[in-house]
């Protein structure tokens, strides 16, 4: 038992340092009723594994791993410009009156915030965010599907309970989020239930786009999605290089360049 509630602890600390990008020890001792000697032994223990880094104090994030999953809101304030001009560009490719579904992500909720003027779509989600927008837009003729399952740091419901209830589905396309692109592992995320989930998502759609701005090429997460040619549509920014563009242009069947206006020329309108 002893041992269960350690790893649960350095479970919950993980997940703490994922979503805020660091934590103090005082904290942590304080939040999980252990003293500040238990918690410097678990961050040692996850800093020797490679998880977290340890710094005076207390621990941080590590930007460049592969489990690196920060929360909504830190998201929400990443590539505010890119995320809006992907969600113009990708709410174009829905017809009213089908069926989609859309997984989470910060993307994907700039997307959904568009989806209140079109009449009579069923919406599929794993979101939170994506499912609190679109029930509190009240619209009649939309019916909203929210997907059970366990909350992860970016507000999706994911596991078997989600998983599950997607094998039942079947919807004209699926707007998917990503963590990371790449040419060899594919669209992947951070978390390994949420990438069970998403599978379980694209295999529910006839059609599949995704919605990934320019940063995300190159990024690797810990699990695979989906391979980049099983897109059929990659939606992303014009800060996407040329170079990434002609590999991704081979890949999908349909690569969609959403403008983005430089800042000083937003500001002068």
């Amino acid at each position: 038992m002893p041992d269960m509630l350690a790893r649960q602890r350095q479970t919950l600390i993980l997940e703490r340092v994922r979503e805020d990008g660091g934590v103090r020890v005082a904290e942590l001792a304080r939040d999980l009723g252990v003293s500040d000697m238990t918690v410097r032994r678990d961050l040692e223990l996850l800093h020797n594994r490679g998880l977290i880094e340890k710094v005076h104090g207390g621990a941080t994030s590590l930007p460049g791993s592969a489990l690196f999953e920060p929360g909504f809101d830190a998201k929400s304030s990443l590539q505010e410009a890119e995320k809006e001009a992907i969600a113009d560009a990708a709410v174009g490719l829905i017809v009213p009156g089908t069926a989609i579904g859309i997984s989470a992500g910060t993307t994907t909720y700039a997307l959904a915030r568009r989806l209140v003027d079109i009449a009579g779509l069923t919406v599929v989600t794993n979101s939170v965010p994506v499912a609190d927008v679109l029930h509190r837009a009240g619209r009649g003729d939309q019916t909203i599907i929210l997907t059970g399952g366990v909350r992860t740091p970016s507000d999706a419901l994911v596991g078997p309970f989600a998983v599950a209830t997607l094998r039942t589905i079947h919807l004209d396309q699926v707007f998917m989020g990503v963590h990371g692109m790449d040419l060899r592992s594919g669209f992947t995320t951070p978390n390994v239930l949420e990438a069970d989930t998403d599978r379980a998502l694209v295999a529910s759609g006839r059609r599949l786009v995704v919605l990934a701005d320019s940063s995300k090429w190159g990024v690797i997460g810990i699990s695979s999605i989906a391979r980049i040619d099983e897109a059929d549509t990659l939606v992303t920014d014009s800060g996407l290089g040329p170079d990434a563009r002609a590999l991704a242009a081979e890949q999908v069947r349909d690569l969609l360049i959403a403008p983005v206006a430089e800042p000083a020329l937003e500001a002068a309108r």
